[in-house]
């Protein structure tokens, strides 16, 4: 089938290649032509595991190319992608300009049927938006279609080439049966296309993002009774994660989520709520916990030091917002590393894959390092900030050599209690007692 995907960010590449992988013909179109020529030569422009070698494979069978013209995309495509990016506006709402500059341009150059579909995450209504726009230029019969997407950063080509369902809001059975024609390639093992109208398909997308962030802060508020009570919060999580009802995943507490959904989703739907004149009272409080949390971690440092901390040097490990991405947007290192040269501290930082994007938004208010062992040298205290699996089982004996004091503030707890008391390190975690050395 051949397929047009407008926006190469991380849905729009990821869709286009995986598309591609599955025999489609796809055309990916963005308006950055130094990123389209760096794609053009099979190198991505974010990290993704696995997506290098599909992205250089499917150019060289010529299945996917990229341009810069748009009319060039929209001729091509029988169905076409919305992949374009929906930013929070000042007061929390998500930002359509580009989503319906994009539907203007597809009805004034639109000849023959088109799917047009809507890929970004956007408000309830959307796609009736969008049909309003390309209506306004054009006879050309048409239908728009709501397809979110629900891929975790770290480990999207799977979860785009075995999604557990696939959700598709429409009005035409035409447009169902060919969107299950594109996706049966993807969905043989059984697992579920689910057909729905349109509204329901885009508030599908932000109740998942927000019941999700909604569990996070929950067991961060656990994880802070944990630390008044003399709790563990492991043995906590352990207990309530057996419960298939509640389940393992997204019950780790920390310094909180953070990317490119949870933040935004969160606050576009308690927005919407608003607008329609309706309190959305558990959002409200997953937002407060969330902003909070960052600061209950600060405060570890601060108190641990009589918040005496101005001259001091620390080293950060991890700057992303979860291991296996390059991704730093709303990312809680951010608002670490922004109260901590307020307090005019010194800051070493080290991230497997992230550090070329905090360096563009730093520049040389931060020391970088590649090896982060040698980002610890001199440092008064090492503080993790994701959990990459580069930092589980470090060289410990390294970590004491190099630091002032064995003391490490660990956002993610990574370390068990009791290799930390043996190894003779003070350390601070989200839930747990401190080790005092």
């Amino acid at each position: 089938m051949k397929i047009t995907v407008i926006g190469t960010g991380y849905v729009g590449l990821v869709t286009g290649v995986c598309f591609a992988e599955s025999g489609n013909h796809v055309v990916c179109v963005d308006i950055d032509e130094n990123k389209v020529n760096t794609l053009r030569k099979g190198i991505p422009t974010i990290y993704e595991p696995g997506l290098e070698t599909l992205l250089k494979k499917n150019i060289d069978s010529h299945r996917v190319q990229f341009t810069t013209n748009i009319i060039e995309g929209i001729q091509h495509g029988k169905v076409i992608f919305l992949a374009l990016p929906t930013p929070p506006n000042e007061d929390g709402s998500a930002d359509l300009k580009y989503v319906l500059q994009t539907a203007e341009i597809i009805g004034k150059h639109i000849t023959e049927y088109k799917i047009i579909v809507n890929k970004s995450t956007v408000p309830v209504g959307t796609g009736e938006k969008v049909k309003q726009v390309i209506s306004k230029y054009t006879q050309v019969p048409f239908d728009v279609v709501s397809n979110p997407e629900f891929l975790k950063e770290g480990v999207a080509i799977e979860d785009f080439m075995k999604p557990e369902r696939v959700v598709v809001g429409a009005e035409n059975p035409k447009a169902f049966k060919i969107m299950q024609e594109l996706y049966e390639p993807f969905l043989r093992s059984g697992n579920p296309l689910l057909e729905m109208d349109i509204r329901s398909a885009e508030l599908t997308k932000y109740a998942a993002n927000a019941f999700l962030a909604m569990k996070i802060s929950f067991m961060n508020e656990i994880a802070n009774l944990c630390s008044i009570l003399g709790a563990d919060v492991d043995n906590v999580r352990k207990g309530i994660g057996t419960d298939s009802r509640i389940g393992k995943r997204f019950i780790f507490p920390g310094i909180g989520y953070g990317g490119s959904c949870f933040p935004k989703d969160v606050q576009a739907l308690y927005k919407t709520a608003q607008e329609h004149k309706y309190e959305f009272q558990i959002l409200d409080a997953v937002m407060k916990v969330n902003d909070k949390q960052r600061q209950n971690f600060l405060n570890l440092v601060l108190q641990h030091f009589n918040h005496q901390i101005r001259g001091k040097q620390f080293t950060l490990w991890g700057l992303a917002f979860k291991p296996n991405t390059d991704d730093i947007r709303e990312a809680p290192a951010l608002t670490i590393i922004d109260a901590l040269l307020q307090k005019e501290v010194k800051l070493n930082v080290h991230d497997p894959e992230a550090l070329n994007n905090i360096k563009k938004l730093y520049g040389d208010k931060l020391s970088y390092f590649t090896d982060p062992y040698q980002a610890l040298v001199g440092s008064d205290a090492l503080l993790i900030l994701t959990e990459w699996n580069d930092y589980r089982t470090p060289d410990f004996e390294q970590i004491s050599q190099n630091l002032k004091n064995k003391l490490i503030f660990d956002g993610r707890n990574i370390y068990a209690l009791s290799k930390m008391e043996e190894l003779g390190f003070t350390y601070y975690s989200i839930g747990r007692k401190t080790v005092f050395s």
